[in-house]
């Protein structure tokens, strides 16, 4: 899906906390640097609602975001499933193929309806895709990876994700599409949420 229209950041007014977002106390702390404003998306490459976003997030993260916004993903690790489809998401990273795939991914599991479950899936997944069997069985079981992963379980519960995707604002404005009334409203929102985080 093509969005070509970039959603300008809404005024203040629009937004009401309780209401399109929450304010995490304690604020938690980013990898952003100095002058950045961290934007992170938790997420599932299995929840439709993760794909449906997706586009937008795209769109906005390659034409629409400000240049002091760095966008991160954050793969939800509450069960197996997740932790698996997260394993996959940072072996894509490692690999120097997540811009590439990471859509792909997607399409994959919810329109192809392929499970992507098993280590076996996901390396026929990424075999297909140009990558050798040894460069991915090399970062699929890497301490790398293995690390990606317990930090990402980390955020998971600093952030207090129940449901996905969740937008987290510099590690202290929560918000999601529900609250926000729309995906194209979220986009608006995380600009509006961003700029009072850099303070402009």
């Amino acid at each position: 899906m093509k969005i070509t229209q970039i959603t300008p950041t809404a005024s203040s007014a629009q937004w009401k906390e309780g209401v399109n977002y929450t304010t995490l106390v304690p604020a938690q702390p980013t990898n952003a640097l100095p002058g950045q404003v961290e934007v992170t998306e938790v997420f599932w490459y299995g929840c439709s609602h993760c794909y449906a976003l997706d586009s937008y997030l795209e769109n906005w993260r390659k034409q629409g975001k400000a240049g002091y916004v760095s966008f991160v993903r954050v793969p939800v690790m509450w069960g197996a499933i997740h932790r698996m489809h997260a394993r996959l998401f940072y072996t894509a990273e490692l690999l120097g193929k997540l811009d590439e795939l990471h859509s792909s991914i997607f399409r994959e599991i919810q329109e192809a309806k392929a499970p992507l479950s098993s280590a076996q899936q996901i390396e026929a997944f990424f075999t297909g895709h140009g990558v050798s069997q040894t460069d991915f069985q090399k970062a699929f079981s890497s301490l790398a990876v293995e690390a990606s992963l317990k930090r990402a379980e980390g955020l998971g519960l600093r952030y207090r994700i129940e449901s996905v995707p969740t937008i987290v604002v510099n590690g202290k404005y929560v918000t999601d599409v529900s609250m926000a009334g729309g995906q194209q409203q979220l986009i608006a929102l995380i600009n509006e949420l961003a700029g009072r985080a850099k303070g402009t």
